[in-house]
């Protein structure tokens, strides 16, 4: 088999952990299959090397940002090369470029244009391990990119497309894909198996553990994907299409979002194209509108409810000034203190009755949901943060996950 594997930050955060992958990865190549590797700085690096940047500047250039972010993940790659082969193993590292990651031009959040495979082929035939500095490309003018936050992800999994690799393990500090968050619900259950599509739901919801760009690219690619840990042996859950997975469950996890806020806009003026203007100029201002609510309020004027990730309050405030100046909107308001539970699973498509569950189970806890929203697998209530565990720990077990 051709096995991609990729390390995170906290599985290579000190020599003793580099070790600890070299040998992972040893024995994988013992057993007889070629391996690609795609690591990430060691963990506590990026943020270091961002600090001495701001020691001389709060706004660096963004193309220099990329210059010295991408060097945490060359030093991974080529101390690792370097353990592999004082271990026996013929090893050889490779930046981003050399392993032939093409990018657009955008730095600091790079999107992949094509991966041109030949030199890690090559070397594959040599029977060489290569390890990869992840996070990092080439743009089409010769300028060193970097793919933005979770960047090795996605780097793992074009480089496992381009090579067609058999399959692609991402190694992180939890042992897969759970139910919900085990810190939450302890009785959460570890998954074998999920979708590409559920999994893009649950990285898209707040679950941390793959990044969404990177299932995506997966799905697309038709790429098999196993996230495990590096810390045991433990097995991982393969995320793959849904037609290689013969039982699928009503409900595979619920998934809780802390990072949104609520604005409510109240008197919105009633003309044709007032919900564009706005909407438009929020893209405009790259804030991200997550659920939507609009109802006709006094005077023929409308109040339009919808959700941000926090990080794009501000923005989105800036946004709202001018309109309610503008006096196209009599007034807006903002809520931080919310947050957005979601149930996630295929088996919703064929299945009746499992938003009525999640909004009686709610309605048992005397807790009030804001907002809804839906979609083919996926339903999302907007309630207050303060009920957050009590909603996810309820909704666990009304669909029966922990057994």
């Amino acid at each position: 088999m051709l096995i991609v594997q990729k390390f995170g930050g906290t599985s290579v955060g000190d020599l003793d952990r580099i070790q600890n992958v070299a040998n992972r990865v040893a024995k994988t190549k013992k057993a007889g299959n070629d391996v690609v590797v795609v690591v990430s700085a060691m963990s506590g690096e990026t943020n270091k090397l961002v600090s001495y940047a701001e020691h001389f500047s709060k706004n660096p250039a963004r193309a220099e940002m990329d210059m010295l972010l991408s060097s945490g993940e060359r030093v991974t790659a080529s101390l690792l090369a370097i353990a592999l082969s004082e271990m026996g193993y013929d090893a050889v590292s490779m930046t981003g470029r050399k392993a032939g990651i093409v990018t657009d031009n955008i730095h600091t959040k790079a999107r992949i244009e094509e991966i041109n495979p030949s030199v890690m082929q090559e070397a594959i035939q040599e029977g060489k391990i290569v390890v990869v500095a992840g996070f990092q490309g080439v743009s089409q003018d010769g300028n060193v990119t970097t793919l933005g936050r979770g960047g090795s992800d996605l780097s793992a999994v074009a480089i496992a497309g381009a090579l067609k690799a058999d399959l692609c393990e991402i190694y992180t500090d939890v042992s897969g894909i759970f139910t919900t968050d085990p810190r939450i619900e302890p009785k959460a259950k570890k998954l074998d198996k999920i979708s590409y599509d559920e999994m893009l739901e649950l990285a898209s919801l707040g679950a941390k553990v793959l990044q969404n760009r990177s299932v995506e690219l997966a799905k697309k690619l038709n790429v098999n994907l196993v996230t495990r840990t590096s810390f045991s042996e433990e097995e991982g859950t393969l995320i793959t299409k849904e037609e290689n997975i013969m039982e699928k469950p009503l409900v595979s996890g619920i998934a809780l979002d802390k990072n949104q806020a609520r604005v409510s806009l109240v008197g919105v003026k009633d003309r044709p194209g007032i919900a564009s203007d706005i909407f438009t100029k929020f893209s405009n201002n790259n804030v991200n509108i997550d659920m939507i609510i609009q109802n006709v309020g006094h005077d023929g004027k409308a109040n339009i409810d919808f959700t941000v990730p926090v990080g794009d309050l501000n923005d989105a405030k800036k946004v709202m000034d001018k309109f309610v100046n503008d006096a196209e909107v009599d007034e807006a308001s903002y809520d931080e203190n919310i947050c957005k539970v979601s149930i996630v699973g295929v088996g919703m498509k064929s299945h009746t009755g499992v938003a009525a569950k999640a909004f009686s189970t709610m309605a048992k806890e005397n807790i009030n949901i804001n907002m809804i929203s839906t979609s083919e697998i996926k339903v999302s209530m907007v309630i207050d943060e303060k009920y957050a565990e009590l909603a996810v720990r309820s909704l666990h077990a009304a669909y029966e996950l922990d057994k």
